[in-house]
Order: structure tokens, then sequence, then C-alpha cells
């Protein structure tokens, strides 16, 4: 008889701790992030995106938020996936040289940009998978790469002809998965309005065109989130990893006219920031040179302001380059200056990008002012429940944001 009530008795534990179990995966928040590349602060204001006013009072909106330095898209989309800056995540430039392993980086070079040696840190997807949240990742920088020996659930290899509509009905398609199969956090990477206003300018009809087609879509996929039968759970921020400034033929450095070859080791970076290495007894020289130009600012590495958080990896080089605003720094086998760039100094607005935010986790038209990128990651981890990894930010710097 004893036994008998002891067997019940354990079967009763089974179950309460599988109800527990299957209570609390059901609770389990979702979080999708979205980035649209280059989408600068302004751009809803600039061109009256209604969408987006939608948006911010089913949520949040922050003034704007600060990019790393320096502002372009490798570095800071790793640094909004693992809360660090640059030089201590290694992702440095869109184009850099790493010394210990004799390899150059660059964003267009599939086996570099899937080699996890590259990347240090801990992106969020790791920190999820790591605790048996499901990831997935849809073009987001790190994750075709292997780092910490994961990667999310679901990824796909960078590919940008893919129809954008066909890409929110794949982030739609995950959400409808059972449950057991469905991801938990998604980042979703859009490479628009970047590529539009690169070559036509911040304020141009084209880039009305575009953030005007993108206000529409994600309206298309905030619709089709709030469909789903898990829709009132998903908490959906949309950001982007930097802004953009108009250029001119009329403002640019031709750079390569100041250097001597037998100077240089190499320059990587593109207009308007170049992180140069040296041959050796040549630092002063190739300085000198540089600082006599006038719109352009020139630091040994150890003298980079220590407010831009970029002097402490092997990987920047030298001697680091920038353009003043709105300049240009030309190599000679460039092509003409035109339209848009980014890269300059973080203090600049045009360098901003957007933070929105909505779903249970958020307040309700709520609007904030302006916090660095590198807190998105403690956000993320807090939304979802994870214990996060040490990083350079800090949730208490947005946590007025949440309920």
């Amino acid at each position: 008889m004893l036994k008998k009530i002891a067997f019940i008795g354990i079967i009763l534990l089974i179950t309460i701790i599988q109800l527990f179990a299957q209570q609390k995966t059901e609770k389990q928040p979702y979080l999708i992030v979205i980035s649209l590349d280059g989408f600068r602060w302004d751009y809803p204001e600039i061109y009256h995106l209604i969408h987006f006013d939608s948006i911010a009072k089913m949520g949040v909106k922050a003034h704007s938020v600060q990019p790393c330095f320096p502002t372009v898209t490798f570095p800071n989309h790793y640094s909004i996936a693992t809360g660090l800056y640059p030089e201590h995540h290694g992702i440095v430039q869109n184009k850099f040289y790493d010394p210990a392993l004799n390899l150059i980086y660059r964003i267009g070079d599939r086996k570099m940009v899937m080699d996890g040696r590259f990347y240090k840190g801990e992106p969020i997807w790791v920190t999820a998978e790591q605790q048996r949240l499901k990831s997935a990742s849809f073009y987001w920088v790190g994750s075709e790469a292997v780092i910490k020996a994961v990667q999310p659930f679901y990824w796909k290899p960078y590919e940008n002809k893919l129809p954008f509509n066909q890409r929110i009905d794949t982030l739609i398609n995950w959400l409808q998965l059972p449950e057991k199969e469905r991801p938990h956090l998604i980042l979703f990477y859009l490479p628009e309005p970047d590529e539009c206003s690169h070559d036509n300018g911040p304020v141009s009809p084209q880039t009305k065109a575009m953030v005007t087609t993108l206000d529409s879509l994600l309206w298309v996929l905030v619709v089709k989130i709030k469909s789903l039968p898990i829709g009132n759970q998903v908490n959906l921020i949309i950001t982007s990893d930097h802004g953009m400034s108009a250029v001119s033929k009329d403002k640019n450095i031709m750079i390569d006219n100041y250097l001597k070859p037998q100077w240089i080791k190499g320059m990587y970076g593109y207009n308007p920031g170049y992180n140069i290495r040296v041959n050796v007894n040549c630092i002063d020289s190739v300085y000198n040179a540089l600082k006599i130009i006038p719109n352009l600012k020139v630091w040994k590495i150890k003298d980079v302001p220590q407010r831009l958080h970029y002097n402490k990896n092997q990987r920047i080089g030298d001697i680091v380059i920038l353009a003043d605003s709105s300049w240009s720094i030309s190599r000679n086998t460039d092509k003409p200056v035109k339209g848009g760039t980014h890269g300059y100094d973080n203090d600049n607005m045009d360098m901003h990008g957007i933070f929105y935010a909505f779903g249970p986790a958020f307040k309700q038209n709520y609007s904030r002012n302006t916090f660095p990128n590198i807190h998105l990651y403690a956000l993320m981890a807090y939304i979802l429940h994870l214990k996060p990894a040490k990083t350079d930010g800090k949730l208490s710097e947005i946590k007025d944001i949440v309920r």
C-alpha cells in the first residue's frame, strides 16, 4: 500500500513539474529586433511617416540612438548584439587587419564574415541559446559565425536579392511554428535606406520613396504580428545602426596626395574614416604629414579621445583619421564623391539612429531622450528573462522605458 501511495505521489509530482514547465514556457516573452540600416533619427519627421507615429503612440520612442564610433554598419550591429564597444568586441571597422590572425576582415568577404575568431564578446543569441531559449537571425552581423560554439537556432547566410516582403513572411512563419520549434528571440536586418541614401543623399526624392516604403512595410509586419495567437506576447524593437550625412565633391580630401607609399603598411576603412598601419619608424612622418590638412582629425592610437572608446584593440592600427562633418576622404582609386555617407564622430546628430518599441514589456505613448546603443543588449536580456553577460552597457540607463 505504501509503495502504491509513493508511486502515485511520484506521478503527481512529475505532472505538476510538467505543468509548471509548460506554464513557464507559455509565459516566456517574445522579442523581435529590427534594424533598418542607415535610418537616420529624424527621417520620420522629415518625411512625415504616419506609421512610425502610430508605433510611437503604441509604445516607446527615443529622441535618437547614439551609435558607437566608428558610426558604420558592422561595428554597430555587433555592439547592439553584445553591449560592447568595438574596441572590446573586436569588429572595429567594416574592414580591418588583425595582426594576430594575419588576416584582413572585410564585410564583402564571406570567408572572413563567417570566421568566429573575429568576434569577441557574447551576442544576445548566444546568451539565449546557452539558456535554452531558441533564437533566430535574418542577416544580423555575426550570426553566420560560430561564436562560443553557438549559432542562432535559425539563421540565414546573407543574400541581398530576396524581396523585403518575403523576408517578413519568413519572420511570421517562424512565429507560427509549433511552440517547441518557435524562436522567442528574432533579430532581423534590412539594408535600406542605407543603400539608397548613399547614392542619393539623406534628403532626396529617392530616399523619401524608400523610407515611405519601409514605413508601410513595417506596418504590414505590425498588423501580421497582432493577428497571431501569440501577438499580445510579442515585443518589437525597431532601431538602426547609424544615420547619414550629405557629402559633395567640393568637400573632399584626396588622402593619397599626402602620404608616401613607403610609410604605409595598410589603410583600412571607408570614407570618412580610416585606420592606418605604418611601417617601422614612420609613425611621426605619417602623423606630421596628415595633421596639417584642414578639416581632418588625426590621432595616434593612444591619443584617440576617451569618449570614443577606440584605442584598446590592436586591430585599430597606429593612426586614426576622420574627416570633419560633411567632408570626405578619398583614395586615388575611388569614384567621385556624391550622395551621402556615415562614419563620422558619434556626437554628430546626423549619425544618430532611431529607437521605437512596443509590446507587453514597454510603456505606452512614452518618449525619452537619446541613449547609446550599447545599452540594448541588457534591455533584450531583461525582456527575455535571461541572465546577461558582462557588458559596457547598463540596463539602469534605459529601464525607464519598460513597465
